[in-house]
């Protein structure tokens, strides 16, 4: 449990104490934009990697709670959703992301998922983290989760912090016609539900890799997906 604690503690501070601080600023000024995006990628897969063969290697007889079969539906019920911003947002452009930040000032840019959230990534991974809480028990299993899921969540509030820093009036624009937590700006009524706009491929490409991963979940999490009611 110590090397996963380790791990975990790593991914964190790759991510929350390099890629949205000042210690960015610095390492692009030292040795420039693209020579840091290359070494932060690795840094961030070495991470990751550490992290997943730390949690498969850490005993999951650690129990805060044993899990029921139905809580399965939990995870089974917000995956979707999960993989279709996923999809939705590595496919389409977005003035949050490295590189497109010139599309901020832009009002046509907020289209398709950036009605819904602005960082339909990190909100990706945030509600996978969510959504498998319910069904794992297990220490190993909720650190693995809280990991990747606290990365996701407060990656959200830094990027919104640097773009505001950074981006100004643009920023501010781009900002009240979208919103953090999905659905916001749409409830609001500063937004509105356009499902067309998404694009019926990347729908279904979404629900096509969230149906892989039901079919493949034995060998990639390596447990099998328990279904039922008490």
């Amino acid at each position: 449990m110590t090397e996963l604690l380790i791990a975990a503690v790593l991914w964190i501070a790759t991510h929350l104490g390099i890629s949205s601080t000042a210690v960015r600023t610095r390492a692009v000024s030292a040795i420039g934009e693209g020579a840091y995006l290359g070494a932060y990628s690795l840094l961030a897969v070495a991470a990751l990697t550490f992290l997943i063969l730390a949690w498969a290697d850490a005993p999951k007889d650690v129990w805060l709670w044993y899990p029921a079969a139905w809580q399965t539906w939990v995870a089974l019920l917000l995956m979707p959703l999960a993989f279709i911003l996923l999809v939705a947002g590595l496919l389409g452009p977005n003035p949050t992301s490295v590189g497109q930040e010139s599309r901020l000032a832009d009002p046509g840019s907020v289209r398709g998922i950036l009605r819904i959230t602005r960082h339909p990534v990190q909100w990706a991974f945030l509600l996978w983290a969510l959504a498998h809480v319910p069904a794992n028990g297990d220490l190993a299993t909720l650190i693995l989760l809280a990991a990747i899921g606290l990365v996701a969540g407060l990656g959200t509030l830094l990027i919104d912090r640097k773009k505001a820093a950074v981006a100004g009036e643009s920023w501010q624009s781009f900002a009240a016609a979208t919103s953090n937590l999905p659905f916001a700006a749409i409830s609001a009524g500063r937004n509105r539900l356009a499902l067309g706009e998404l694009g019926v491929g990347k729908l279904l490409l979404g629900l096509l890799v969230y149906g892989a991963v039901i079919v493949t979940h034995p060998w990639i999490a390596g447990v099998p997906i328990g279904i039922g009611w008490p």
